[in-house]
């Protein structure tokens, strides 16, 4: 049951308006994680490294060798380099501004996105896009597993997927407190084995490394550089670009960024969010090399096969053991990944279901259906059509990322939306066109590009198509809106958000509904319950019907709550420039 609810009413509240009571799994915060809400400062007590650590454990996946060996199989040695380097640096540039964001303001990629320009309901297609990410890399991932347990253990594939699937569940359910122990304590012995087999091969048999460069693969044009080659394969390594959304769902635990602590959190910022991608594009390299060196003994069609490569690649100086190592290795890796991605869809399906069923039940409970779908795509063999499932999705992954990056970094800075993020239901529209509608049409158009719409350069780099035109569009429909949904009504509360530091103020208020203590990001003031209210009480509110949002349920409530009245319905947004009023000196922000 999502939470028990209390007979006596606030006063001058209706039926809706009762006291909420939320159930032991939602309540317990090393649980629950603060899965629908900021991150408060008092649970923010890990150091920059250990967050930084925490989050980098998390791309210990082997999906990259896979994906850069399917790359250079399928396009040759030249356009794979090309394309995994392109697919990098595209990812490292639209990851630093949602890093900085997040960890800020300590919020992770769903409410995030809310504030950069999709509104409250607005963000709940990104959720299921977020979603998918997790359940589909945790599908690959377990098949990756499975192989290691097949060839290591001789475990049959389909109970091997059930394996992959049942080992992650406890290691989840304690979120961050444990996920940050298991990734400190695993991440040099994971470190070691996985450069060991570069570090023997090029000892023993370093004229590889030279050879590497003429692979041809399946490739029509050889091993030369092809612009369709290219396209295709940044396409398959862009379907990473959701990656940044698990980075940050670590990142919301940064600490506060003070003149003390600022080079190790920027550092800290920068290698665990956007950084992750440097690692990634050199496994993926790494997995185009071994690709070709055991593809003459495995085949290609099993060249792409993480367990393949790392028993070859380590019986160059362990032989004896190596199968045994090569097991360990992959069990290791993908223990540490599917962790994550188990942890951050948990997190996603929370964000969804709450807003549409406006219930919460508690984040493990997604763990579950998290790990049951993507168990089910494990069963039906999703590795097998690992370049068209990856390619296909990077379309819609990147339209997203593009519009809420075009948010960052030119509307923010243009003062086309407000300067700082706004995630509570409380404060924002259902739907912003801004970023939504950037990302519907983007992807929308990069999708008929990649079913030969536009011919076969544009199927190529249809990702590239989607990445530009959410770049395009969001500024200017924020231009044609005149930011004007960014915020429904501004924040009155007599707390200011923002101290002089700078930084956001962790003053405790209780929520009138469930009458828990939250920080100040947390609150809003609501006239419906005639009180401050936490944001997730907000959310999961039945009875109220936004009427805080029109003009006179709000001017009614800022009277029942000693505040003064606005002559505006839909104040601009602190920071906004563009309406009949012009813009409004935020009371936080300053």
């Amino acid at each position: 049951m999502t939470e028990t609810i209390d007979t006596k009413a606030p006063p001058g509240a209706d039926d809706g308006a009762t006291t909420r009571r939320y159930n032991g799994w939602t309540q317990n915060t090393t649980l629950e994680d603060y899965s629908l809400r900021y991150a408060p400062k008092s649970f923010r007590r890990w150091t920059p490294y250990v967050v930084a650590t925490t989050a980098l454990g998390g791309i210990a996946y082997l999906a990259d060798f896979a994906i850069g060996g399917s790359i250079v199989i399928s396009n040759g040695f030249q356009s794979a380099l090309v394309a995994i380097l392109a697919a990098a640096v595209t990812i490292f540039l639209t990851g630093i501004p949602i890093s900085y964001y997040s960890a800020k303001y300590s919020i992770d990629m769903d409410l995030l996105t809310r504030g950069a320009g999709f509104g409250y309901l607005g963000s709940t297609l990104t959720s299921i896009i977020y979603a998918s990410f997790t359940f589909i890399f945790f599908s690959l991932e377990g098949s990756i597993m499975a192989q290691a347990l097949d060839l290591g253990l001789h475990i049959p594939l389909a109970v091997g997927y059930l394996i992959c699937s049942l080992i992650i569940l406890p290691l989840v359910f304690f979120g961050m407190t444990a996920l940050s122990k298991m990734q400190v304590w695993t991440q040099p012995v994971w470190l070691v084995l996985m450069v060991a087999p570069f570090v023997s091969i090029a000892i023993q048999k370093p004229e590889k490394f030279n050879q590497f460069t003429h692979f041809a693969g399946n490739s029509p044009t050889g091993s030369s550089l092809s612009l369709l080659g290219v396209g295709a394969g940044a396409g398959v390594a862009l379907s990473l670009i959701a990656q940044i959304g698990e980075q940050v769902d670590y990142l919301r635990f940064m600490p506060d960024k003070t003149a003390a602590n600022a080079k190790k959190w920027w550092a800290a910022v920068l290698s665990a969010g956007p950084g992750w991608v440097i690692l990634g594009a050199a496994k993926q390299l790494g997995g185009a090399f071994l690709a070709f060196y055991i593809a003459g003994s495995v085949g290609l069609s099993k060249a792409n096969e993480p367990i393949q490569q790392y028993v070859s690649g380590l019986h160059t100086f362990a032989a004896p053991i190596a199968l045994g190592l090569a097991t360990f290795f992959v069990i290791l890796s993908q223990i540490k990944i599917n962790t994550t991605n188990a942890y951050s869809g948990s997190l996603s399906w929370s964000n969804f279901f709450s807003r549409l069923t406006h219930r919460h039940p508690g984040r493990v409970v997604y763990i579950f259906l998290n790990v049951g779908i993507a168990l089910a795509l494990m069963e039906f063999g999703v590795f097998g059509f690992l370049n068209t499932v990856l390619a296909f999705y990077s379309n819609v992954a990147i339209a997203w990322i593009g519009a809420v990056v075009a948010d960052l970094v030119i509307n923010k800075p243009l003062k086309l939306s407000p300067s700082y993020i706004e995630f509570k239901r409380a404060h924002l529209y259902n739907f912003n066109p801004v970023g939504f509608g950037s990302m519907l049409i983007a992807s929308g158009i990069s999708i008929a590009a990649y079913f030969h719409a536009f011919g076969a350069y544009g199927k190529a780099f249809s990702p590239f198509i989607a990445l530009a035109v959410a770049m395009v569009l969001s500024p200017l429909f924020a231009v044609l809106t005149k930011g004007k949904y960014y915020i429904a009504r501004i924040d009155d509360q007599e707390e200011p958000l923002l101290l002089d530091s700078g930084l956001l103020s962790a003053v405790t208020m209780a929520c009138v509904v469930c009458q828990e203590e939250f920080e100040r990001p947390d609150m809003a003031g609501c006239p419906f319950h005639s009180g401050a209210i936490c944001s997730l009480c907000c959310s999961l509110d039945k009875g109220c019907h936004d009427m805080c949002k029109s003009p006179a349920g709000a001017a009614a409530g800022r009277v029942d709550l000693g505040m003064p009245t606005v002559a505006s319905a839909a104040p601009e947004a602190p920071g906004v420039a563009g309406g009949p009023a012009g813009p409004v000196a935020p009371t936080a922000e300053g």
